[in-house]
């Protein structure tokens, strides 16, 4: 009898129910160990399909529409501790992200070489549409903002002075801080791989309350795995 295809993985010797069963645990945010462990599969082809499921991911979040309506914008950083007698945003090893959450939306975030104002208005252009109303922190990138067509508020955290009214940035702080904690789990992440780790986390968010599993393997239909 000749095997039927994959539908979601080509040349694969796996069978659509292996599939659909590491799918649903990667949903349910196993470790690899622990997936390799209830599915049977190899590790290393644990690791293969997480890997080309993350950029399953990654390529859903870049297609998204533009944030409108009210957003927050912010600068986070993640990697290993500050380094003693280093001092300013980012001092030390850690890798630059920038995040924009749109109110009662999605969040979309992405890595920056630095916090200069060209590179975080660059993203905020490219991904945030025009007369948009952002609120940010006071730092000094977010000058200009309203010249290029947006509206603006912002909060003073110098002043100790997280929320006033309706301003503040609570939202994308919210998505740092499940972003961290998720991250954590790893014990370090090596700079080739932190992208699509950031970007499971910005898919995870964006589509909390929907079921993974079929969002996962409906992304495999579409455009199977390789």
């Amino acid at each position: 009898m000749k095997r039927l295809e994959n539908r979601y993985v080509k040349s694969s010797k796996l069978s659509e129910p292996q599939f659909r069963l590491f799918a649903k645990l990667f949903a349910a945010d196993l470790t690899a160990t622990q997936i390799a462990a209830v599915s049977g599969l190899n590790r290393n082809t644990v690791n293969r399909l997480a890997r080309l499921l993350r950029e399953r991911m990654a390529a859903w979040c870049a297609a998204q529409r533009p944030l409108l309506g009210i957003v927050e914008a912010d600068e986070s950083y993640f990697g290993p501790r500050r380094v003693k007698g280093l001092a300013g945003r980012g001092a030390g090893r850690k890798t630059i992200v920038f995040g924009i959450f749109e109110r009662g939306g999605i969040v979309y975030c992405e890595i920056v070489p630095d916090v200069s104002k060209a590179s975080l208005q660059q993203v905020i252009r490219g991904r945030v549409a025009p007369e948009t109303l952002i609120n940010t922190d006071r730092w000094r990138s977010y000058n200009g903002l309203v010249e290029l067509g947006y509206g603006h508020k912002r909060i003073d955290h110098g002043r100790s002075e997280f929320a006033r009214g309706a301003v503040h940035i609570n939202g994308i702080e919210a998505f740092w801080g499940y972003a961290k904690t998720r991250l954590a789990r790893f014990r370090g992440l090596s700079r080739a791989t932190f992208h699509l780790h950031l970007k499971e986390c910005e898919f995870r968010y964006n589509n909390r309350g929907r079921n993974l599993t079929r969002l996962l393997l409906k992304l495999c239909r579409d455009n199977p795995l390789s």
